[in-house]
């Protein structure tokens, strides 16, 4: 799970996030994301923690430190920074999910569609488009398309929907070349 440590300014964020949380929970789903108590990412993982659900949190040592780190996970893992964060992410994860967020959010949801296009993953990769939040980010996808920056089919790594449940049987049937891996990162 790839989001902000705000909430943004809408209501519809949070309640998103609370959402996706709950729903994952509830259908014997764990979450992944980064580590954090505040915003979005606090969010989700209360959430689902509400729900009985599993959840783990990857942190680098200088967010943890900063009181940021949520201190009721059922697993927190503290790494030295944010390559092994998104490293560990990574390994730990079945798919991946962007709810809004800023710079970062749209950085590791980028880099783990990248790493998809050059076969080092075969995870479903998805947006929850809330309030439609990633309406510009999907059209830049598609303008890389029509540009000739991108592959139609590799356009099609890219799931979007603004239903947690329609999002999640997309990323479910969402196994191109065989088999779901990863490649871990001793691997690469």
């Amino acid at each position: 799970m790839f989001c902000g440590s705000s909430s943004g300014g809408r209501v519809e964020y949070r309640t998103a996030a609370q959402e996706v949380g709950s729903f994952l929970a509830n259908r014997g789903i764990g979450v992944v994301y980064g580590g954090g108590k505040v915003g979005l990412m606090g969010a989700v993982a209360d959430a689902a923690l509400a729900a009985g659900g599993n959840v783990i949190g990857v942190i680098p040592e200088v967010l943890f430190d900063k009181e940021i780190g949520h201190k009721g996970l059922t697993q927190m893992h503290v790494v030295r920074n944010l390559h092994e964060r998104k490293a560990m992410m990574a390994d730990l994860s079945d798919g991946f999910i962007a709810l809004p967020g800023g710079y970062g959010t749209m950085e590791e949801i980028c880099e783990v569609i990248t790493w998809s296009q050059l076969s080092l993953h075969r995870k479903p990769c998805g947006f929850l488009n809330v309030a439609g939040y990633w309406d510009p980010m999907i059209e830049m996808f598609d303008q890389a398309v029509r540009e000739q920056f991108l592959k139609p089919q590799n356009r099609g790594i890219v799931l979007v929907d603004d239903d947690v449940e329609v999002l999640l049987t997309k990323m479910a049937s969402w196994i191109p070349d065989g088999e779901p891996k990863w490649i871990s990162t001793a691997e690469r």
